[in-house]
């Protein structure tokens, strides 16, 4: 327990290197937000595939999307409503989007940015009426003053959508916007504009049940090693003995300090390898051709040559599921995580 708690801040460090994250301490979530359903749900199916699922997945591509990536993250929205000194009839609400893309690294490549427009079950108003609700979206290439009217600045239309009611999600692609902030570094966030002819009679309070967010996907290359197979929940090293060999090694999160920021697992066997390299090497010791050779030399001169050292020969990755420094949940794959197989070397 000791040792774990004194090597936290190491195995931080390691990891937030995996990461690419500058900061040396572990997050320290002050408002966490509730994890996204659909996060939960690409965490489960990595950390419990289905059994018809047989064949390894590509760990740096997402499946539920069809896009290359082993960084998940939900940026929340940001923005502020924007109040009209002089209202439009038709106009339900305005509202500015904003996602704050600066928890990604310059190194990660963006590879699809999804917005989801929700609304509450509330906002729904029963009627007769067949008059549609008219959604539009705008790109703001220029900030907007106090006082000064949406119309007065500039703003590019990227989709309009009609609707009848109000009560679902709505889904749009925002990949190459996404792409655009990052290189131009003019990331001015984006203008929602919801309208009805009818809109005193149907409007009412809806900004109270308006909620938007961004899924971004993001491939880190440098720590993306492709198709690896899965690692076994049901995986038991062999037990002790003197000969090399995975040992049983169970990391609680919790144990280190890390159960406020890591969501799940709450901890994984990680296993390590422990054991000597003895002559004459077996093929069961995966040893290469130089340690074969060196462990002769070490039966013929024992204090001049070390025996092989046992090391991991074969590693498996995890999911963790966590908030990052700005309280953005984040689903990342972690290559190399747990021991399956020790060798001499």
């Amino acid at each position: 327990m000791w040792f774990l708690r004194f090597g936290a801040g190491l195995l931080w460090a390691l990891l937030a290197g995996g990461l690419d994250f500058k900061a040396q301490e572990s997050p320290s979530p002050r408002s966490p937000a509730p994890v996204p359903p659909l996060l939960w749900k690409m965490f489960q199916r990595r950390t419990f595939p289905p059994a018809a699922e047989e064949k390894p997945k590509d760990a740096c591509w997402v499946e539920e999307f069809d896009v290359p990536g082993n960084i998940i993250r939900v940026f929340p929205d940001q923005g502020g409503f924007i109040h009209r000194e002089e209202p439009q009839s038709w106009v339900c609400l305005q509202k500015r989007l904003y996602f704050n893309f600066s928890a990604l690294e310059e190194a990660e490549e963006l590879t699809m940015a999804q917005l989801q427009i929700r609304f509450g079950q509330n906002s729904y108003h029963a009627s007769g009426s067949k008059l549609p609700f008219e959604l539009s979206l705008y790109r703001a290439s220029q900030m907007a003053l106090r006082g000064m009217s949406t119309h007065a600045y500039s703003r590019n239309l990227l989709v309009e959508q009609s609707f009848l009611h109000l009560h679902k999600s709505f889904l749009f692609n925002l990949t190459e916007v996404a792409r655009d902030w990052r290189v131009t570094g003019r990331n001015l966030g984006l203008i929602l504009e919801i309208a009805s002819p009818q809109a005193g009679a149907f409007c009412s309070n809806l900004d109270s049940f308006l909620d938007a967010s961004l899924l971004v996907i993001s491939l880190a290359p440098k720590h993306c090693k492709g198709s690896r197979a899965k690692r076994s929940s049901h995986y038991v090293p062999a037990g002790l003995s003197n000969v090399c060999k995975p040992r049983r090694l169970y990391i609680s999160f919790g144990d280190i300090g890390w159960e406020n920021w890591i969501i799940a697992p709450q901890g994984y066997m990680a296993n390590y390898c422990l054991g000597e390299c003895p002559f004459p090497l077996t093929e069961e010791l995966n040893s290469t051709n130089h340690a074969i050779l060196q462990t002769m030399v070490h039966s013929l001169d024992p204090e001049g040559t070390p025996q092989p050292c046992c090391v991991p020969v074969r590693l498996s990755p995890i999911s963790i599921l966590y908030y990052d420094n700005d309280d953005n949940v984040v689903l990342r794959h972690y290559e190399d995580m747990v021991v399956d197989e020790c060798g001499c070397r």
